[in-house]
């Protein structure tokens, strides 16, 4: 495996809004505006999103942010990793890292919402024991969200 490094880094960072832009510009087209749910740079800044950029060989390979509701719960944000840098395990490894920020902050409990299109995310989310639930939060039932959460 290449020399991985993932690091905290402001949303507004060139490689950090690169990879938050790429996210979207892939998702825009398979979801209706309604169903888009993701934090703009500007509203994961607002919001104090702890956010994290994954490098690879020094390049930036992938992205993800986690935001604390108090200590009840801990949603997983903007997570995301570059086509050409995914099945060789740094997705994993970023979703541990956010799970461990998670657990510094004395939270046991992740949650997230993904796409139901987003087929590559949920076996990952669900390979490392995530399972399914109903809308949580600030969501409503979205025929194509899929909501998750694991115990940590």
């Amino acid at each position: 495996m290449s020399n991985i490094s993932i690091t905290p880094e402001p949303p507004d960072t060139a490689d950090a809004s690169a990879l938050v832009g790429e996210l979207e510009a892939y998702l825009a087209p398979q979801y209706p505006p309604e169903s888009q749910h993701g934090l703009s740079v500007e509203q994961l800044i607002k919001e104090k999103v702890a956010f994290f950029v994954l490098r690879s060989d020094g390049k930036p390979a992938g992205c993800g942010g986690i935001q604390c509701y108090g200590t009840e719960y801990a949603e997983l944000k903007r997570f995301y990793v570059r086509p050409g840098f995914r099945k060789n395990g740094l997705g994993r490894s970023l979703l541990r890292h956010l799970e461990e920020v998670a657990r510094a902050q004395g939270i046991f409990l992740v949650r997230l919402e993904t796409g139901i299109l987003q087929h590559d995310a949920m076996r990952l989310y669900e390979k490392a024991g995530y399972r399914s639930i109903l809308a949580f939060g600030p969501y409503t039932p979205d025929p194509l969200s899929v909501f998750y959460e694991k115990q940590l």
